[in-house]
């Protein structure tokens, strides 16, 4: 198959591109490599997809670029770009989000829509539901974000269905709740709390720590995502949740995490941040009827695998890239 990842370098869009290299699909990554955090960290993520010959890396910015000739004869395009934080969407920093998670998409879903694409996937998250009035929070439940970033996913998320509904474009938006694992973004809790407890160093914790959520390994969230774009006969507008099996409070990760490393992690704690949801947990029944898919890994087991992964790093580096302020 003939398929395109956009966010290809980043954390998911990244470990789906190894993914289908491996099953021999030729690949189009799309990565504009914007400033959010550090382009070298990204740039590793690919190094071995670059070396392999069915993989071409293509540099342009989604809102700006002519995406006709990039999705010629495409059979899937995994649309995974966007401006990932809750905390910089207020303010000055809303332009920036509305530009490349609601326009980006318009211009993907046009595209794909004049280009005769196969299926577009969406990468949506659980900030749309905010403080949802129920758990599980299923997909047909009132979606109410509680930060600018919720809001512009889900404005994106309703773009693929309105492409659907009026022009048949076959699109399917999961809605990703906490992902986690290695190649996580530096800007990441779980990211910095590894990395403060491998050098010893404290962590600002915001808020009392109850905040609970359903944890998603990254190769979980993969494999979701691969078969949204692999499974025939998905009804063009569908919505996924892509939400673990198992939910954590903070407070209880951070213990995990200080059981992994082999040192407690210590805290600096700090008033809850503003748009930051008590819970999240997505029900999964529809995406199992759907896809056949179940998360698999446990918060622990996953934990280990990123600690592993981020260990690597500071023992080459002395420290893991630095968070994003």
């Amino acid at each position: 198959m003939n398929v395109v990842v956009t966010g290809a370098a980043g954390f998911i869009g990244s470990t789906l591109v190894d993914r289908l290299l491996s099953e021999g699909h030729t690949v189009v990554g799309i990565d504009c490599f914007t400033e959010y955090y550090d382009e070298a960290t990204k740039r590793a993520n690919i190094a071995g997809a670059l070396g392999n010959p069915n993989y071409t890396l293509a540099e342009i910015d989604l809102t700006t670029a002519d995406l006709g000739g990039v999705f010629a004869d495409v059979d899937v395009v995994w649309h995974l770009a966007g401006q990932p934080g809750v905390r910089l969407s207020w303010s000055a920093g809303f332009e920036r989000y509305n530009t490349l998670n609601i326009l980006a998409t318009q211009r993907v879903l046009e595209a794909a829509q004049q280009a005769g694409v196969g299926r577009v996937v969406y990468a949506s998250s659980s900030s749309i539901y905010g403080n949802a009035e129920r758990f599980p929070t299923e997909e047909t439940d009132l979606p109410q974000p509680f930060s600018p970033y919720g809001v512009t996913k889900l404005a994106a998320e309703h773009l693929c269905s309105l492409y659907a509904a009026n022009w048949g474009t076959p699109t399917v938006s999961l809605r990703y709740f906490t992902v986690y694992g290695p190649r996580q973004r530096p800007d990441m809790a779980f990211h910095r709390m590894i990395n403060a407890a491998l050098a010893g160093t404290k962590f600002p914790l915001f808020g009392d720590g109850q905040q609970r959520r359903s944890f998603t390994f990254v190769q979980d969230v993969v494999d979701a995502t691969h078969r949204g774009g692999m499974t025939p006969d998905v009804a063009p507008g569908s919505v996924f949740n892509v939400a673990g099996e198992q939910s954590a409070t903070v407070t209880e990760v951070i213990d995990m995490i200080g059981e992994i490393v082999g040192s407690p992690l210590q805290l600096d704690r700090q008033p809850a941040q503003a748009g930051d949801a008590l819970r999240t947990g997505g029900a999964t029944e529809r995406i199992a009827a759907a896809l056949g898919w179940t998360a698999t890994t446990s918060v622990y087991d996953g934990l280990t695998a990123q600690v592993a992964h981020l260990r690597t790093i500071f023992e080459r580096d002395g420290a893991a890239p630095p968070p994003v302020d």
